[in-house]
């Protein structure tokens, strides 16, 4: 699973996720990607199982660059524990994905190629996404 080597503080508090992604909004590196259409928490088991269906489907010669990293800790209470005695100890690691961010992207495939790859990664993530090409400038 992902999760960061080290961060400087063990725990951290919710947050709002509010407006679309003001980075991470264009394909840089590969042709083809996945963007987000909703705003919510991306688990590093979503980013694993994603990373997995990618690499399993694509042929040879393919790279893929995955955009977010879960570099979040969320935290969770015991079963049973009464109410007050601080906050829990982290359970797990999330990525905050605002509308508009690039998840994946994938290069050295065709767009049907790409289309059907991208297609059985998006029924890991628990959001819907949107299949992108790169914007030549």
């Amino acid at each position: 699973m992902l999760f960061p080597s080290r961060t400087k503080y063990r725990k951290q508090q919710k947050g709002v996720i509010k407006g679309n992604a003001n980075k991470g909004e264009l394909v840089s590196f590969g042709d083809y990607g996945i963007i987000a259409l909703e705003p919510k928490w991306i688990t590093d088991r979503e980013i694993e199982a994603a990373r997995v269906a990618v690499t399993r489907n694509m042929k040879k010669g393919a790279k893929v660059w995955i955009r977010i990293f879960p570099d979040k800790p969320i935290t969770k209470k015991g079963e049973g524990v009464r109410m007050g005695k601080g906050k829990g100890m982290p359970e797990g690691w999330v990525a905050v994905v605002k509308p508009g961010r690039v998840l994946m992207e994938i290069s050295g495939l065709s767009k049907e190629e790409a289309q059907e790859v991208f297609r059985l990664a998006s029924h890991k993530f628990s959001i819907k996404v949107k299949f992108v090409e790169r914007i030549e400038a």
